[in-house]
């Protein structure tokens, strides 16, 4: 798989690629190391720059930086965690499968799961640049769109009426992982014990 051209693909014309990506024979581990390995570390390298070397500004607080150190753990931190992330939604999405009258296929769950978050870990190289973070959000929910387009291509065999629910529950997996991602990040680096003013 040329990664590059898959990114273009499922970024810039997901219909398409959705059915080159379901005819396509690969594994699970194939698949998590040619491309959720190297595709998450656009946004931890980003924050580890824009935490520790460019710097953020809070609200009431002023411009701020992490020490150098905490920001490669925080880092290090993130990318684990969207690893662990991705996995996870791919196996919820394969046990949900059942539920919805689908096909229970857990390499097709992990195209899932995998491709729908490459618009967010692309542009997840902006957490460098402080005042564009929130496109990262933008680029998030067209992960969604990636995401509603994979299911009705249909990777998991789902019945086109049961597509939408399926996709919600799914949506909302994917909202309380990253939610209880952020909690975490957020109480072990909490804003007052490990940044410094500029």
């Amino acid at each position: 798989m040329d990664l590059i051209a898959r990114v273009q693909a499922i970024v810039l014309k997901p219909k398409e690629e959705w059915a080159k990506i379901k005819a396509e024979t690969t594994t699970v581990q194939q698949l998590f190391t040619s491309c959720a390995v190297i595709l998450a570390a656009i946004p931890a390298v980003a924050q580890f720059i824009g935490y520790g070397l460019i710097g953020r500004r809070y609200p009431f607080v002023g411009m701020v930086r992490m020490g150098l150190g905490t920001s490669l753990v925080r880092a290090i931190f993130s990318y684990v965690f969207s690893l662990v992330t991705v996995y996870v939604f791919a196996l919820i999405i394969n046990a949900l499968a059942p539920t919805f009258s689908s096909a229970p296929n857990q390499l097709n769950a992990m195209k899932l799961a995998v491709y729908s978050m490459i618009p967010a870990w692309v542009a997840g190289v902006l957490y460098i640049v402080p005042f564009l973070e929130w496109l990262v959000i933008l680029a998030s929910l067209y992960g969604l769109y990636v995401l509603y387009l994979g299911f009705a291509a249909p990777m998991m065999d789902t019945p086109k009426e049961k597509v939408v629910g399926y996709l919600v529950v799914s949506i909302v997996v994917v909202i309380v992982l990253s939610a209880v991602v952020a909690m975490i990040l957020g109480a072990i680096f909490t804003v007052g014990g490990v940044i410094r003013p500029l």
